[in-house]
């Protein structure tokens, strides 16, 4: 029930197509046990001598278009269940997306890339699987063998078909054990598939690094070991499937000796006649299927219940940052004030911000610099909202960051992170990812301004040439400068460049930097960096050390100041005129 349950909201949205295929399938069960009944009526007019050639013919006219018919309800009904199963499908998938885009880092730090990938392929399958096929076996097992039963006490004998049917308990009882069995290794089985798209995923991104260090013997191995563990696993499921099988044909075995035995005895006694005992046969062999549909329905139930509990898993798992539920309205971001922020990441034991107060006008720039691990990035990040925001530390345009709507603030920032995200597509798309309705001028002129377009000119179908998964073909800097193309062409309110300029040398920076002076007249940029060239023009420069502010000002206070800012300038400086 809990399947049904977790899934109600599609049953009822799709309440009248299952009523359909369902009351179709019952018709086909009934349909069904006419032929039996046919058969062993001609059987008795044979043996009384009273067969006809025209009631022959009768007959098999009869069965031919009981046939038809069937082979017509059987087509809609098909087509009809099934057709949900593949929509549920869609459905369930298009909700993950959904889901998995609204979530923030924690959660992908509790759920890994492998496991989130065997939801979608394989417990939504499953989810589906049991929608269809599920609902097809169930409803042939309590409607095919109500129907079959029904037919053997109205025309046959109610004491042979007890008889007979001696030995289903047993079965309702082991094939309940074996389905707890089914579901508990089903379990295991998903996770190690998830464990396996891990270690995939990071084997061939990481493949590179793992040639570099004549690795590749020692990653198969350890590939080998956990593709071993998913084989395992599946073999156990395998093993629990396989019992079912026999052991039904085993309890319909018994139960056929237990009909032609005593069904024999019941003929021979004058109870019943010839062809009501081959009639009765004939039932007995559709209530095979039936409960083999039982044995299918308990092992496909169990399959689907335990996707529909990991899948639910992640559902319940709500973002950290959520909308308020009052947003408060700006038009524009006119000030950015943090007030004595702190901060500290999930799960850490220290915070990587302390006491942070700083405030900036629209339209200045801000230099964000200091060793590697001062928290120059979480800085940067806190205008996300990624993360929960200290109360009433934050401020946009006099707003606490935590009551401004979500997307309005996201619709004010453009965010270009170290780690760049490249589609396997063209130059020109990947680009235009923020504004895909961008012209051919608008893209070129953000090409400009990001100092990349001798780069591709220099490529083979310049902009329309693909780049590979994550931008493989590019060199560090040019996937840098087409990341600033890409924030650069938004011209959003707010840009936050998190240390893209590592990767390009001093005159390509000085060129981007000068174009985005004179574009961004009027507009907020935040700029963290390890080279202080690219900061020396910020309207206001603040010096981080282990998540504190340790020095603030202009470019020329700080080097009065004859503190880390200077002591790194001077250093650069003497490094970029050994360079030359």
């Amino acid at each position: 029930m809990s399947f049904v349950t977790r899934l109600r909201w599609f049953f009822k949205e799709r309440w009248l197509s299952y009523t359909i295929a369902i009351s179709l399938m019952a018709t086909v069960s009934l349909l069904s046990t006419l032929p039996p009944r046919l058969i062993g009526n001609t059987i008795n007019r044979i043996d009384n001598g009273e067969l006809t050639f025209q009631a022959l013919s009768e007959t098999a006219l009869l069965l031919i278009g009981l046939a038809l018919l069937s082979y017509i309800f059987i087509y809609i009904w098909i087509t009809t269940l099934f057709g949900n199963s593949v929509l549920i499908e869609k459905l369930l998938r298009g909700r993950l997306l959904v889901h998995l885009t609204r979530m923030k880092p924690t959660f992908f730090q509790r759920n890994s890339t492998g496991q989130l990938m065997a939801l979608a392929t394989n417990d939504v399958p499953a989810i589906g699987q049991t929608a269809g096929y599920g609902v097809m076996t169930l409803v042939n097992t309590i409607v095919g063998a109500s129907v079959v039963i029904t037919m053997m006490i109205l025309f046959v004998s109610y004491k042979l078909m007890l008889a007979a049917l001696i030995p289903l308990p047993l079965l309702a009882f082991a094939i309940s054990k074996l389905g707890r069995q089914m579901r508990i290794r089903f379990m295991a089985a998903q996770a190690a598939f998830g464990r396996m798209n891990d270690h995939a995923l990071e084997s061939i991104s990481g493949i590179r690094v793992i040639r570099s260090y004549v690795q590749e013997k020692e990653d198969l191995r350890a590939f080998d070991d956990v593709t071993s563990e998913v084989m395992n696993k599946n073999k156990q499921v395998a093993l629990v499937n396989a019992m079912f099988h026999p052991l039904i044909s085993v309890i319909v075995g018994v139960s056929y000796a237990i009909s032609i035995g005593y069904g024999s005895s019941m003929v021979l006694d004058g109870e019943i006649m010839l062809g009501q005992l081959i009639t009765f046969n004939i039932y007995l062999g559709m209530l095979i299927w039936p409960m083999i549909s039982f044995g299918e329905f308990i092992n496909v139930l169990q399959r689907g219940s335990a996707s529909a509990d990991r899948l639910d898993g992640a559902f319940q798992q709500q973002p950290d940052v959520k909308e308020p539920d009052q947003p408060v309205q700006i038009e524009l971001p006119m000030s950015i004030e943090l007030q004595f922020y702190s901060f500290t990441y999930p799960g850490a034991d220290s915070p990587s911000l302390r006491n942070v107060s700083l405030r900036m006008e629209r339209g200045e720039t801000l230099g964000v610099v200091g060793k590697t691990g001062s928290g120059k990035s979480t800085l940067l990040k806190q205008l996300l909202r990624q993360y929960p925001a200290e109360p009433s530390s934050l401020y946009v345009s006099g707003v606490p960051i935590e009551k401004l709507s979500l997307d309005a603030l996201r619709s004010w920032i453009t965010y270009v992170p170290q780690e760049h995200m490249l589609l396997s597509k063209s130059i020109r798309d990947n680009i235009a990812l923020g504004k895909p309705d961008a012209s051919e001028e608008e893209v070129k002129h953000a090409i400009e301004m990001a100092s990349f377009t001798t780069d591709i000119a220099s490529m083979p179908n310049g902009l329309d040439t693909v780049i590979g998964e994550n931008g493989v073909m590019l060199s560090g800097g040019q996937k840098q400068r087409l990341a600033i193309a890409r924030a650069l062409l938004m011209n959003a309110e707010i840009l936050l460049l998190d240390d893209s300029l590592s990767a390009v040398d001093a005159r390509t920076e000085t060129r981007i930097l000068g174009h985005m002076r004179s574009e961004r007249m009027g507009k907020t940029t935040l700029i963290t960096t390890h080279r202080l060239s690219a900061v020396s023009h910020a309207n206001h420069i603040i010096v981080l050390d282990d998540g504190a502010i340790v020095e603030q000002g202009t470019h020329e206070v700080l080097m009065k100041r004859g503190g880390w800012y200077k002591q790194q300038w001077d250093r650069q400086q003497m490094e970029a005129s050994l360079e030359e």
